[in-house]
C-alpha cells in the first residue's frame, strides 16, 4: 500500500506542476465559472476520492462484529 500512496502523492505533484496545471490557464469559461479554478477543484476532489477509495479497500470493509 505505500507504493500506491506514493503513486497517489506523485501524480498530485504531476498535476498540480506548471506544465500540466498550465493548460487551464486561460480566459475560458465552463457553465458560467472560470475554467482553472474549476479544474483546479476537480483535480484535486479526483486525487482525494481515489486515495479515500484505495483505502476504503484496503481495509477490507469488514466493519460489523
Amino acid at each position: 500500500m505505500p507504493a500506491r500512496l506514493l503513486a497517489w502523492f506523485t501524480a498530485g505533484l504531476l498535476l498540480f506542476n506548471f506544465p500540466l496545471l498550465g493548460l487551464w490557464d486561460s480566459d475560458a469559461v465552463w457553465w458560467g465559472l472560470p475554467v482553472f479554478p474549476l479544474a483546479t477543484f476537480l483535480i484535486w476532489g479526483g486525487l482525494i476520492a481515489g486515495v479515500a477509495c484505495m483505502l476504503e479497500r484496503a481495509d477490507g470493509g469488514d466493519t460489523e462484529p
